[in-house]
This record gives structure tokens, C-alpha cells and sequence, in this order.
């Protein structure tokens, strides 16, 4: 089974193409542009095909990093994935990038417990705690403050994420995993371990930066 992974939800548009009953990676393609997403999308999506010598047709399942992270390039990757499941009656799957980042901490430091945290623009950091003997999906979300973030550390608790390194500055220590977002093939490798039942949709855990204008509102007249 052939996944196509995509990822456009943090300062990377990145694709890749996982076959599942090999577990082998079979193209990856990643571009670091930080903004203009919609207009790369489906360029890195085509390329990734490419190098894998694959079809749509071949294409099993779409996956795709659900956030939490830009707004916009949330929406941006989850309507690529939806489009390309529309058109060739494919399963989508959303994977957020906490579980991706944690997934791939676990991997690394096993048996060790995991804190994930995202965010460096406010006070508020997008959190995931994971113990050494998790198993994916998890599910224990928050949206924290760096102090309350750091109430939730162990001894040995590995910190993640670019929230993770600013909570590790603060304690005088060094970032176990310094990562803004998980690799692409990661969130492929876990849609394969939820075998399309996890879908397509945002995580968000903040507010939006958009609000409704109100100082310059004009009332409604009847006619």
C-alpha cells in the first residue's frame, strides 16, 4: 500500500511516498520557503510521484500534517490532501505534528518520557506529554504557558519542539530535539499505523490572529 504524505503546515512544503508493506521510504521532497505554500503544493506533490516512479492511481491513501501550526498552511495541505482524495477515491488521514515529533522522540530516546511544545510567538506553546511506553494515536493535547509547561517536566524528560528549546533556555539546558516539525516520512509512517481512521481535519489549539473588525462596524438599515 502506497501512502502520499504532505506537509505544509510550518515553514516546509514537503511531500513524500511511503509504501507500507515494505516500510520503505520511496521519494521525500522538502523545500524550506517559509510562506507561498499554495503555490508549491502540488509541484512538490508531483515530484515526489516522480521519484517514486508511481501514479495517483498507485496511490493508496493521502496523509497530511493536520497541525496544529499556520493557520493557513493548515488549510493549505489538508485541502491539497482532500482535493487529491476527492479526485481518485482515496482515503485522507490528518496527522498532527505533535504526535509526528513525539513519534519520532520515542524512537529516539526509548523508554524516556516526552514533552512536546510548539509555539515561539507568544506565552502560549501547543503541548503533548508522552510517557517512555505511549503508543500512537495520543491524545493529551494543551495549550500551556512556558512556567506551566515546565510543572510538567521529570528528571529525564525530553524536551521537543521549538517551544521545547525555549523552555530548555529558560532552565539553563540544552534542547534534546530541536525540531520545529516532524520529517515528512514520519507522518506517512504513522497514517500506515492508522490505517485511514484518523481524518483529515485541523488541530488548532489557539485563537486565530484574524479577529472580526469592531470599532468600525456599520450598523444594518432596514430598507
Amino acid at each position: 500500500m502506497n501512502i502520499l504524505a504532505i506537509d505544509t503546515a510550518a515553514n516546509l512544503c514537503a511531500a513524500c511516498v511511503y509504501d507500507r508493506a515494505a516500510g520503505e521510504v520511496k521519494s521525500r521532497v522538502v523545500l524550506d520557503i517559509g510562506k507561498g505554500h499554495a503555490e508549491h503544493v502540488m509541484d512538490v506533490v508531483e515530484r515526489a510521484l516522480n521519484e517514486s516512479g508511481l501514479t495517483y492511481r498507485q496511490i493508496k491513501a493521502v496523509a497530511v500534517n493536520s497541525g496544529p501550526g499556520s493557520f493557513t498552511g493548515v488549510r493549505v495541505g489538508i485541502s491539497a490532501a482532500r482535493g487529491i482524495g476527492l479526485a481518485h477515491n482515496r482515503q485522507t488521514c490528518g496527522v498532527n505534528a505533535l504526535d509526528a515529533l513525539a513519534f519520532e522522540a520515542l524512537e529516539k530516546y526509548p523508554g524516556r518520557s516526552v514533552l512536546v511544545a510548539t509555539g515561539n510567538r507568544d506565552e502560549s506553546l501547543a503541548c503533548l506529554g508522552v510517557d517512555g511506553t505511549s503508543e500512537f494515536p495520543f491524545v493529551n493535547y494543551e495549550l500551556l504557558s512556558a512556567d506551566e509547561a515546565r510543572e510538567k517536566l521529570g528528571r529525564d524528560t525530553i524536551l521537543v519542539g521549538d517551544g521545547g528549546c525555549r523552555i530548555a533556555r529558560a532552565l539553563g539546558r540544552d534542547c534534546d530535539f530541536d525540531s520545529a516539525t516532524a520529517d515528512i516520512t514520519s507522518f506517512a509512517r504513522l497514517a500506515a499505523k492508522a490505517q485511514g481512521t484518523i481524518p483529515a481535519v485541523p488541530l488548532y489549539l489557539r485563537e486565530p490572529d484574524a479577529k472580526p473588525q469592531s470599532d468600525f462596524a456599520l450598523a444594518i438599515k432596514g430598507i
